[in-house]
């Protein structure tokens, strides 16, 4: 990859894209949606062909790595097309973050059309206590999807575990050994205050990235892990174990001085910052250049001057940001 073209306002120079395929989801986890959704139309959502365009159009400007998020990519229709498309565009890191319920049928072949590695979300341990977080998933499902990614042999898996506390804060041991038994990495995820929510209170279930730190410290030593994957987690290993343990703390140690990326939502808005609404349209572009991604191009360097410093999430119940996670793109 050459040098990046996208660089914004105070030097963050812009690598990483994550692009949402879809606002649907065979989970309807308490965190990120509502129980009852209403989902987008299908015209207003970007088509295969215009989010290869977008993703093409980032490497062009020297974007080396692209994550496809949702909802849960994997149920849209057809979206193999888009990876393997993706998937031979040269990229650096090419990964996708998945509730792992389809992973048992696609793991074999999202290897073999060129993705790199997967975040799997797993929030518990407990049967009964996966269903009630997912509202809809079963854990057993999940845990054979982590056993299809691993058999399939991509070369980086990780789980993504968002603690709430009071609700799965007493799992945090249990998650460690059970990434530490499969060989794959884990992070921790602050809940962060998107979408309107009822089924529980964000103020009260908020567990901090520097309370996990502390539970597992009690039974692990952690050592800051020099590595980086260009994204938000910040590591730390264990002597005994080759894992790497993450933290993504966009509350108390927020990551905006190194912010690398930005996100295209499905319906094709380029989200500049997760916690701000500073977007661009680029659905609108793509439609009125239909054979011509010059203007895409041009749309998204100018777009640079719109990101943001940082966000300002708060702990205390606030929703600063009305859109859903599932609308956002992981």
């Amino acid at each position: 990859m050459g040098t990046s073209q996208l660089v914004d306002r105070f030097g963050r120079t812009i690598r990483y894209v994550r692009l949402s395929v879809t606002d649907r989801c065979d989970f309807r986890c308490v965190y990120c949606m509502a129980e009852d959704m209403e989902f987008l139309p299908k015209p207003q959502i970007l088509s295969l062909e215009e989010l290869a365009r977008v993703a093409r159009s980032f490497v062009d400007l020297g974007t080396d790595k692209i994550r496809l998020t949702g909802g849960e990519p994997l149920v849209r229709r057809d979206v193999m097309e888009l990876v393997r498309e993706i998937g031979g565009m040269g990229l650096r890191d090419f990964t996708m973050t998945t509730n792992g319920n389809q992973l048992p049928r696609f793991a074999d072949e999202l290897r073999a059309a060129g993705l790199h590695r997967v975040n799997i979300s797993l929030d518990s341990l407990d049967p009964q206590r996966f269903s009630q977080i997912t509202r809809t998933g079963r854990l057993e499902r999940v845990l054979d999807g982590i056993d299809a990614a691993r058999e399939a042999g991509f070369p980086g898996i990780k789980l993504n575990t968002v603690i709430l506390k009071g609700r799965n804060d007493d799992e945090v041991p249990e998650l460690i050994e059970f990434a530490r038994k499969k060989q794959i990495d884990i992070s921790f995820i602050e809940e962060m205050p998107l979408g309107e929510i009822s089924e529980h209170s964000r103020a009260e279930s908020f567990c901090s990235s520097d309370e996990v730190r502390d539970i597992i410290r009690q039974r692990h030593e952690l050592l800051p892990a020099a590595t980086d994957t260009g994204g938000p987690s910040r590591y730390y290993r264990m002597p005994d174990s080759p894992i790497r343990v993450g933290f993504i703390s966009p509350h108390s140690h927020n990551f905006c001085d190194t912010c690398n990326r930005v996100r295209l939502t499905v319906e094709g808005r380029l989200l500049l910052c997760l916690g701000n609404e500073h977007s661009v349209d680029l659905r609108e572009v793509l439609r009125n250049h239909p054979t011509d991604d010059t203007p895409v191009r041009d749309t998204i360097i100018k777009a640079m001057d719109l990101k943001p410093e940082r966000h300002h999430f708060s702990t205390d119940g606030d929703v600063q940001i009305l859109r859903f996670m599932n609308m956002t793109g992981g």
